[in-house]
């Protein structure tokens, strides 16, 4: 099976553009910042619940302490959420009123929360929709670590991100680039 799709940065605005004339905007572009910005496996955004996500004054937490049944391997970890990430879920949780702290933090089209497998599904489809071929619930989590790893952040660091046991799984996941490989001669 090849490997999910690194975006560019104009795939990324294309897609974003794509949800912001849909329905459910506003939870799509959500849910895709989340990935492509926290590196958060597809199974963890569809199990967030929104007492991960926010504290108990309504406030968007700079880290999602996942437990170990909501990630990959039963490993419990830590997300760092960037400032813009936390500004725009800000944003979302203070347009969608209080909510109650065990309830899913993504609901679908039926009220009802996403499971993992939809939720690769619902991501797959957005991708076609916006264009992007050869993207998948994983080109988020694939991009996130790729544009790190294209600013100097160490493969340590970049494995401690992505919730990897084995540095060698991170370095699956990045993805050089013509512009990767600029920068670097340039380093010379």
């Amino acid at each position: 099976m090849a490997q999910a799709k690194t975006l560019t940065p104009q795939e990324f605005d294309r897609l974003l553009a794509y949800v912001a004339g849909r329905s459910f905007a506003m939870r799509n572009r959500m849910m895709i910042l989340i990935s492509f910005w926290s590196g958060m496996r597809v199974g963890e955004i569809a199990n967030l619940k929104v007492g991960d996500v926010i504290d108990t004054s309504g406030k968007v937490k700079q880290e999602i302490r996942l437990a170990a049944a909501q990630t990959k391997g039963n490993y419990a970890r830590t997300v760092f959420l960037p400032e813009k990430l936390r500004d725009e879920l800000q944003r979302y949780v203070d347009l969608r009123g209080k909510q109650e702290r065990k309830q899913a933090f993504f609901i679908s089209a039926g009220g009802k929360p996403f499971s993992p497998n939809v939720l690769t599904q619902h991501f797959f489809w957005l991708y076609r929709k916006a264009g992007i071929d050869g993207a998948s619930s994983h080109s988020g989590r694939r991009s996130f670590i790729t544009n790190l790893a294209s600013k100097g952040i160490g493969v340590r660091v970049l494995a401690s991100l992505a919730g990897h046991r084995s540095i060698a799984v991170t370095q699956k996941y990045i993805d050089v680039n013509d512009d990767m490989k600029r920068n670097a001669v340039e380093l010379v």
